[in-house]
């Protein structure tokens, strides 16, 4: 094992506890801090997802890692606007 695949398990290791931070985040009483925590999870998983694909060989996982990017910023624009409606009245 060199030292670039050992980087990657650590770098896994590391986004573990990051998702579970964000996990914590995303439970907060506030309706922006969930979305907050649920964009950093996403980051998360797409970030873990390319990994997989670097180490394994599995072609599908960008894909999907891109295909949740999109995804994540499409829903935090829907709902930043939503939000501001319901402030305006």
């Amino acid at each position: 094992m060199n030292l670039f695949v050992f980087s990657q398990y650590v770098l896994m290791a590391a986004l573990a506890i990051f998702a579970v931070a964000t996990i914590r985040i995303a439970t907060r009483k506030t309706i922006a801090m969930g979305l907050v925590g649920l964009s950093g999870f996403t980051i998360a998983v797409a970030t873990f997802l390319i990994l997989l694909q670097n180490l394994y060989g599995i072609a599908f996982c960008r894909d999907i890692a891109m295909a949740l990017l999109i995804m994540d910023v499409v829903g935090t624009i829907a709902f930043a606007r939503v939000l501001r409606g319901y402030a305006r009245g």
